[in-house]
């Protein structure tokens, strides 16, 4: 179990940090800048390009995660520890994902319904 030692988990918390605090920033700058902007669509390419790398990433976390699963069946790979995190981490990005498509469709839902 030499991979999935406390080192590899603080290191792992640590980037976890750093992505929060990335898109804590991403965020606050978008809001900054387009708090003053013209009413258009460079609001909507932004929220776009940042929805869609978001989606590639997931697809990548998980076909990365396939992909060792598969070395690891084929006796490719012993790192067993690696294989799960592997699979773990497109697991959470999925369901993120997934969470983050049901507030959308929630508030399209709530916005659809308002009175006019």
């Amino acid at each position: 179990m030499a991979g999935l030692s406390v080192d590899n988990v603080l290191a792992l918390r640590q980037s976890i940090l750093q992505r929060n605090a990335a898109l804590k920033d991403a965020s606050s700058s978008t809001a900054a800048t387009g708090a003053g902007a013209a009413p258009g669509n460079a609001g909507s390419a932004d929220f776009t390009k940042a929805l869609k790398a978001a989606v590639n990433e997931v697809n990548g976390m998980q076909a990365k995660a396939g992909e060792a699963a598969t070395a690891y069946e084929r006796g490719e790979t012993t790192d067993i520890a690696g294989v799960m995190l592997a699979k773990q981490q497109a697991s959470i990005g999925f369901e993120t994902t997934l969470q983050v498509r049901n507030k959308l469709l929630s508030a399209y839902k709530d916005i659809m319904s308002m009175p006019v």
